[in-house]
Parts: C-alpha cells; structure tokens; sequence
C-alpha cells in the first residue's frame, strides 16, 4: 500500500467515525427533545405548560409555550431521523439558550434546575447546526438524489 493510499485508508475511516458520532448524537439529543416536547404537551398538557411559562416569567407564554413545545417534539424527530437537521438544530439551539438566559441561570450551575443540562443540550444543538447530519441521515439521501 502506497503513503498516498494509506492516507487515503484513514481519512475515510476518520470521515465514517465523524458520521457515526454525528448519528449517534443526534438521535440521544432528538430523543431527548422528544420526551420534553411530549412532556409538554400531554403530560403538563398545553394549558398547564403555558401557567408554567407563565410562573417563570417567560415572554408572551401563552404563544411560547406552545411554540417550544412544538419545537422540541418536532424539532427532536427531525434530529431523529436527519431530517431538516439545519433547520431543526438551530431552532433547538435557540430554545436552549432562551431557557438557558431566561430560567435555568438563576439557580447557578449544576441540576437540578441549573444550567449544565440545557448548556450541554445548547452545545449539542449548536454543533449539529454547524456540521449538519452526516451521511447517516434522510439530509443526506435527499441531497444526493436531487
């Protein structure tokens, strides 16, 4: 095997890592989003999620509550599935910083209402925004077949 190819060998097996750490994180991080969103709207239901918005003083709850719920569920199936992650990651990273400035930094760092969680979460959303999908996702198969 020459240098050229060797190279070659292990820059497509560091490629093929990348995309797995990318699969693997978003389908955690979306079925993370996933059970928030359900949470809040079947659990709390959307009236109590919107008093709960309303207790943390949340801008406009009675439209935001339902948007972030909204956002999360959705917004964590697209990540899921690699579906619109570009479009998904960053409305979730939105959400998480929004929780982040708006609830979660007045009880200081750590659980349980601190900000390590959405901040991990906010870190999570932000890189797939940056890097997108990966090749294991339906992004990727919708882009190569158009």
């Amino acid at each position: 095997m020459t240098t050229q190819e060797a190279s070659q060998t292990r820059t497509f097996a560091t490629v093929h890592r990348v995309d797995i750490a990318l699969a693997v994180l978003r389908v955690v991080i979306g079925i993370i989003f996933i059970a928030h969103g359900y949470q809040k709207i079947a659990i709390y239901t959307l009236p109590g999620t919107v008093e709960a918005f309303t207790g943390m003083g949340a801008p406009f709850p009675g439209l935001t509550a339902p948007l972030i719920a909204f956002i999360e569920l959705l917004g964590g199936a697209a990540l899921v599935a690699g579906l619109f992650t570009r479009i998904a990651a960053p409305l979730l990273a939105l959400n998480m910083l929004g929780a982040l400035l708006l609830v979660h930094v007045k009880a200081g760092f750590f659980n349980p209402n601190g900000v390590e969680f959405p901040l991990a979460l906010l870190a999570a959303t932000v890189t797939l925004s940056l890097t997108g999908a990966g090749r294991y996702a339906i992004d990727t198969l919708r882009t190569r077949n158009a």
